[in-house]
């Protein structure tokens, strides 16, 4: 059998986002083909698509302003989410519009007549986001609503005269308001709801009602309809999982969302004049960013599935056949090579099933060798795509497991809330008994098992082996919190009252945290430490990896640091994935063989 190297599971190139042109003409999407994320554009008439912009950092996010074919498109500093807005003109012209690298900008959406753009800015107060409108010919711009929180703006109103903004109590706790840009004043339309999340809002005809997904009095985020002036909630469609990704067609007489069905994708299309519901057929994946293309035929959306790297498809909507559309993630080599994972489920201590994916290697001797993968978050999930480094491991002969331990969203609300405060423990006894069930199966080597997690999923893998040092052959902690005390005091000011919400207050918890921080138990830790992180990382600082490498190397415990420069939160660039994910593949084949 032809040995593989991790190589060609990285060069896999992938469609981030797509988007298409207004006028129907073609498509422009974002794909780090050329190593840095980029805008390309694939016209209706040709095979191959072609760059349009030409950055060096990478580009973050793109839409369409309203009736036009020019672009808006994000950017930050290499990693530090400070994004900055430009505008991308249909000949190729690119104009900056922020031009404030200290501060944050998140893009809103564009009027109605195309002429200005709404997005929210942290210039005020570090800790807070207002709101701004700027007018895309003088690019002026001004402050139109100052508050104390998150502020983002959803949606204009198709009548130009008002915004509907979102305000973010917690990562799942919102509130909708609408703020009429004649008067300066705001009116709440969902206060005093209980915790409630709202996304993927889309107006009627007259502008009076909005359709949008919500979990207002439910587990699950169901499709609804609230009217504005009376702010009474309609439910069209509900079910026992969270919808998705919902999206509206111009004419206003087609819905199109996804169900979320343990972390597989189901899509569905609604046609509002017959109040019928069609769902279509895709691998196994993940399907997001759908779009109704400008000339009604077609619904297009992204795929990504582990077997099928993210490619942008779509359904024809008379057939309600969904057909692949580009081919830039194809490579031969890996052609059947790529497994997908089997859900499953298992007890935890108090007997709550705990869902995860168990992928196990095509050929492998009778036990194999186990990574245990933690998404971070932890308000999020792990999810059936196509991920470089799993795949690799599974090409090793090592079986994968991705539990979404309590606390992971999908799953209802009070299931996010399980790990809350002081109940951060139990979602690591989750992983505990997770080995405990792998263990009983049979098919794993008990003695040659590692934790591999990012951002909260790397302060799982440090609590794991410090807590419970003996299980572990080797880990993996990438930009991971070794201590919440001093991530609370790290994170940048933002993000400082939306963690607290999860993880609780040092004025309150400060002690229980002390008790709990990997940090204060690094004494204990036995398996051989691998620790990867940006520099630039806003979210969890630098100074975790920092201190943690810093007490290992104390007492010469086996710790390799990976630390990378012009890296922040999530790696971005191509020859940083290929140095990391190539070490982990060499740290992971020392501690744990094949």
């Amino acid at each position: 059998m032809e040995e593989i190297t991790i190589d060609p599971y990285i060069h896999v190139r992938m469609v981030k986002s797509f988007e298409y042109d207004p006028k129907g003409k073609k498509i422009s999407f974002i794909s780090d083909y050329t190593g840095v994320p980029q805008v390309w554009e694939l016209d209706r008439g040709e095979r191959w698509p072609a760059q349009t912009s030409f950055t060096m950092k990478g580009i973050t996010f793109i839409k369409y302003i309203a009736g036009t074919s020019d672009l808006v498109f994000g950017m930050d500093a290499d990693g530090d989410e400070k994004e900055q807005l430009y505008l991308l003109k249909e000949k190729g012209e690119k104009i900056a519009l922020t031009n404030s690298p200290e501060h944050l900008h998140s893009f809103g959406d564009s009027s109605p007549d195309g002429k200005w753009i709404a997005w929210s800015s942290n210039r005020r107060n570090e800790a807070d986001l207002d709101i701004y409108i700027q007018n895309l010919e003088t690019l002026e711009f001004r402050r139109v609503f100052t508050g104390d929180g998150t502020f983002l703006v959803e949606k204009w109103f198709p009548d130009g005269k008002s915004l509907l903004v979102k305000k973010t109590n917690s990562p799942l706790d919102h509130d909708l308001g609408v703020f009429s840009l004649l008067t300066g004043k705001m009116e709440w339309i969902t206060r005093n709801k209980g915790e409630a999340g709202y996304k993927n809002i889309h107006f009627n005809k007259d502008g009076d009602h909005i359709y949008l997904l919500t979990n207002q009095d439910r587990e699950f985020f169901g499709l609804a309809l609230i009217q504005l002036a009376s702010k009474q909630l309609t439910w069209l469609e509900r079910g026992e999982w969270d919808f998705e990704g919902l999206v509206m067609n111009k004419d206003k007489n087609k819905l199109a969302f996804t169900m979320n069905e343990a972390g597989i994708s189901k899509g569905f299309l609604v046609d509002m004049e017959r109040t019928n519901l069609y769902n279509w057929e895709t691998p196994m994946g993940v399907i997001f960013n759908l779009r109704f293309s400008p000339d009604h035929q077609k619904l297009g959306f992204v795929l990504n599935g582990p077997a099928h790297p993210p490619e942008i498809w779509e359904v024809d909507l008379n057939t309600i056949q969904a057909k692949r559309l580009t081919y830039i993630s194809r490579s031969p080599v890996l052609e059947e090579k790529l497994i997908e994972p089997e859900p499953i489920s298992f007890p935890s201590f108090d007997q709550l099933q705990i869902p995860a994916f168990y992928y196990k290697p095509n050929y492998s001797a009778e036990k194999s060798p186990v990574v245990v993968y933690i998404h971070g978050g932890p308000e999020s999930q792990s999810r059936a795509v196509y991920s470089p480094f799993l795949q690799y491991f599974l090409s090793q002969g090592y079986a994968v497991v991705a539990p979404n331990i309590r606390g992971s969203t999908g799953y209802g609300k009070t299931y996010s809330h399980l790990d809350d405060g002081r109940k951060r423990m139990d979602a690591v006894k989750d992983v505990i008994l997770l080995m405990e069930w792998l263990k009983k199966t049979g098919d794993i080597h008990a003695d040659k098992a590692a934790i591999v997690g990012g951002s909260y999923g790397g302060f799982i893998v440090l609590a794991a082996i410090s807590h419970f040092p003996d299980l572990w052959a080797a880990a993996i902690d990438i930009v991971g919190i070794s201590s919440i005390r001093t991530f609370l005091q790290t994170t940048s000011p933002w993000r400082k009252k939306l963690r607290e919400a999860e993880y609780g207050t040092i004025e309150s918890d400060g002690e229980f945290f002390d008790q709990i921080d990997p940090l204060n138990h690094a004494d204990r830790i036995k398996a051989p430490l691998m620790i990867i992180h940006g520099v630039n990382d806003p979210r969890v600082s630098i100074q975790e990896s920092d201190q943690i490498v810093r007490k290992l190397k104390e007492r010469n415990h086996p710790v390799r640091y990976n630390r990378i420069e012009g890296e922040g939160h999530t790696m971005k660039k191509l020859k940083n994935k290929i140095s990391s994910y190539s070490e982990m593949a060499e740290f992971l084949e020392k501690y744990l063989g094949k």
